[in-house]
């Protein structure tokens, strides 16, 4: 056993900076689900902008070379 290993488990439990998908959210409070809700929304959101945006390129790209 190391001397880090906490046989008792009385170290506090540490909780994730960002989301990891599919990681273990059975430690985190309502308030930090609500959070977490809220951050991931706002990432769909910018994610959904970079696709619009890359389309958009794309697009402009074809229509350029069909002349």
């Amino acid at each position: 056993m190391a001397i880090d290993d906490d046989p008792f488990g009385t170290a506090p439990v540490r909780k994730p900076a960002g989301h990891e998908v599919g990681g273990d959210i059975s430690i985190l409070s309502e308030t930090e689900i609500e959070e977490r809700i809220e951050l991931l929304g706002a990432e769909i959101e910018r994610l959904r902008g970079a696709l619009a945006a890359k389309r958009a390129s794309r697009q402009a790209a074809e229509n350029f070379f069909k002349r």
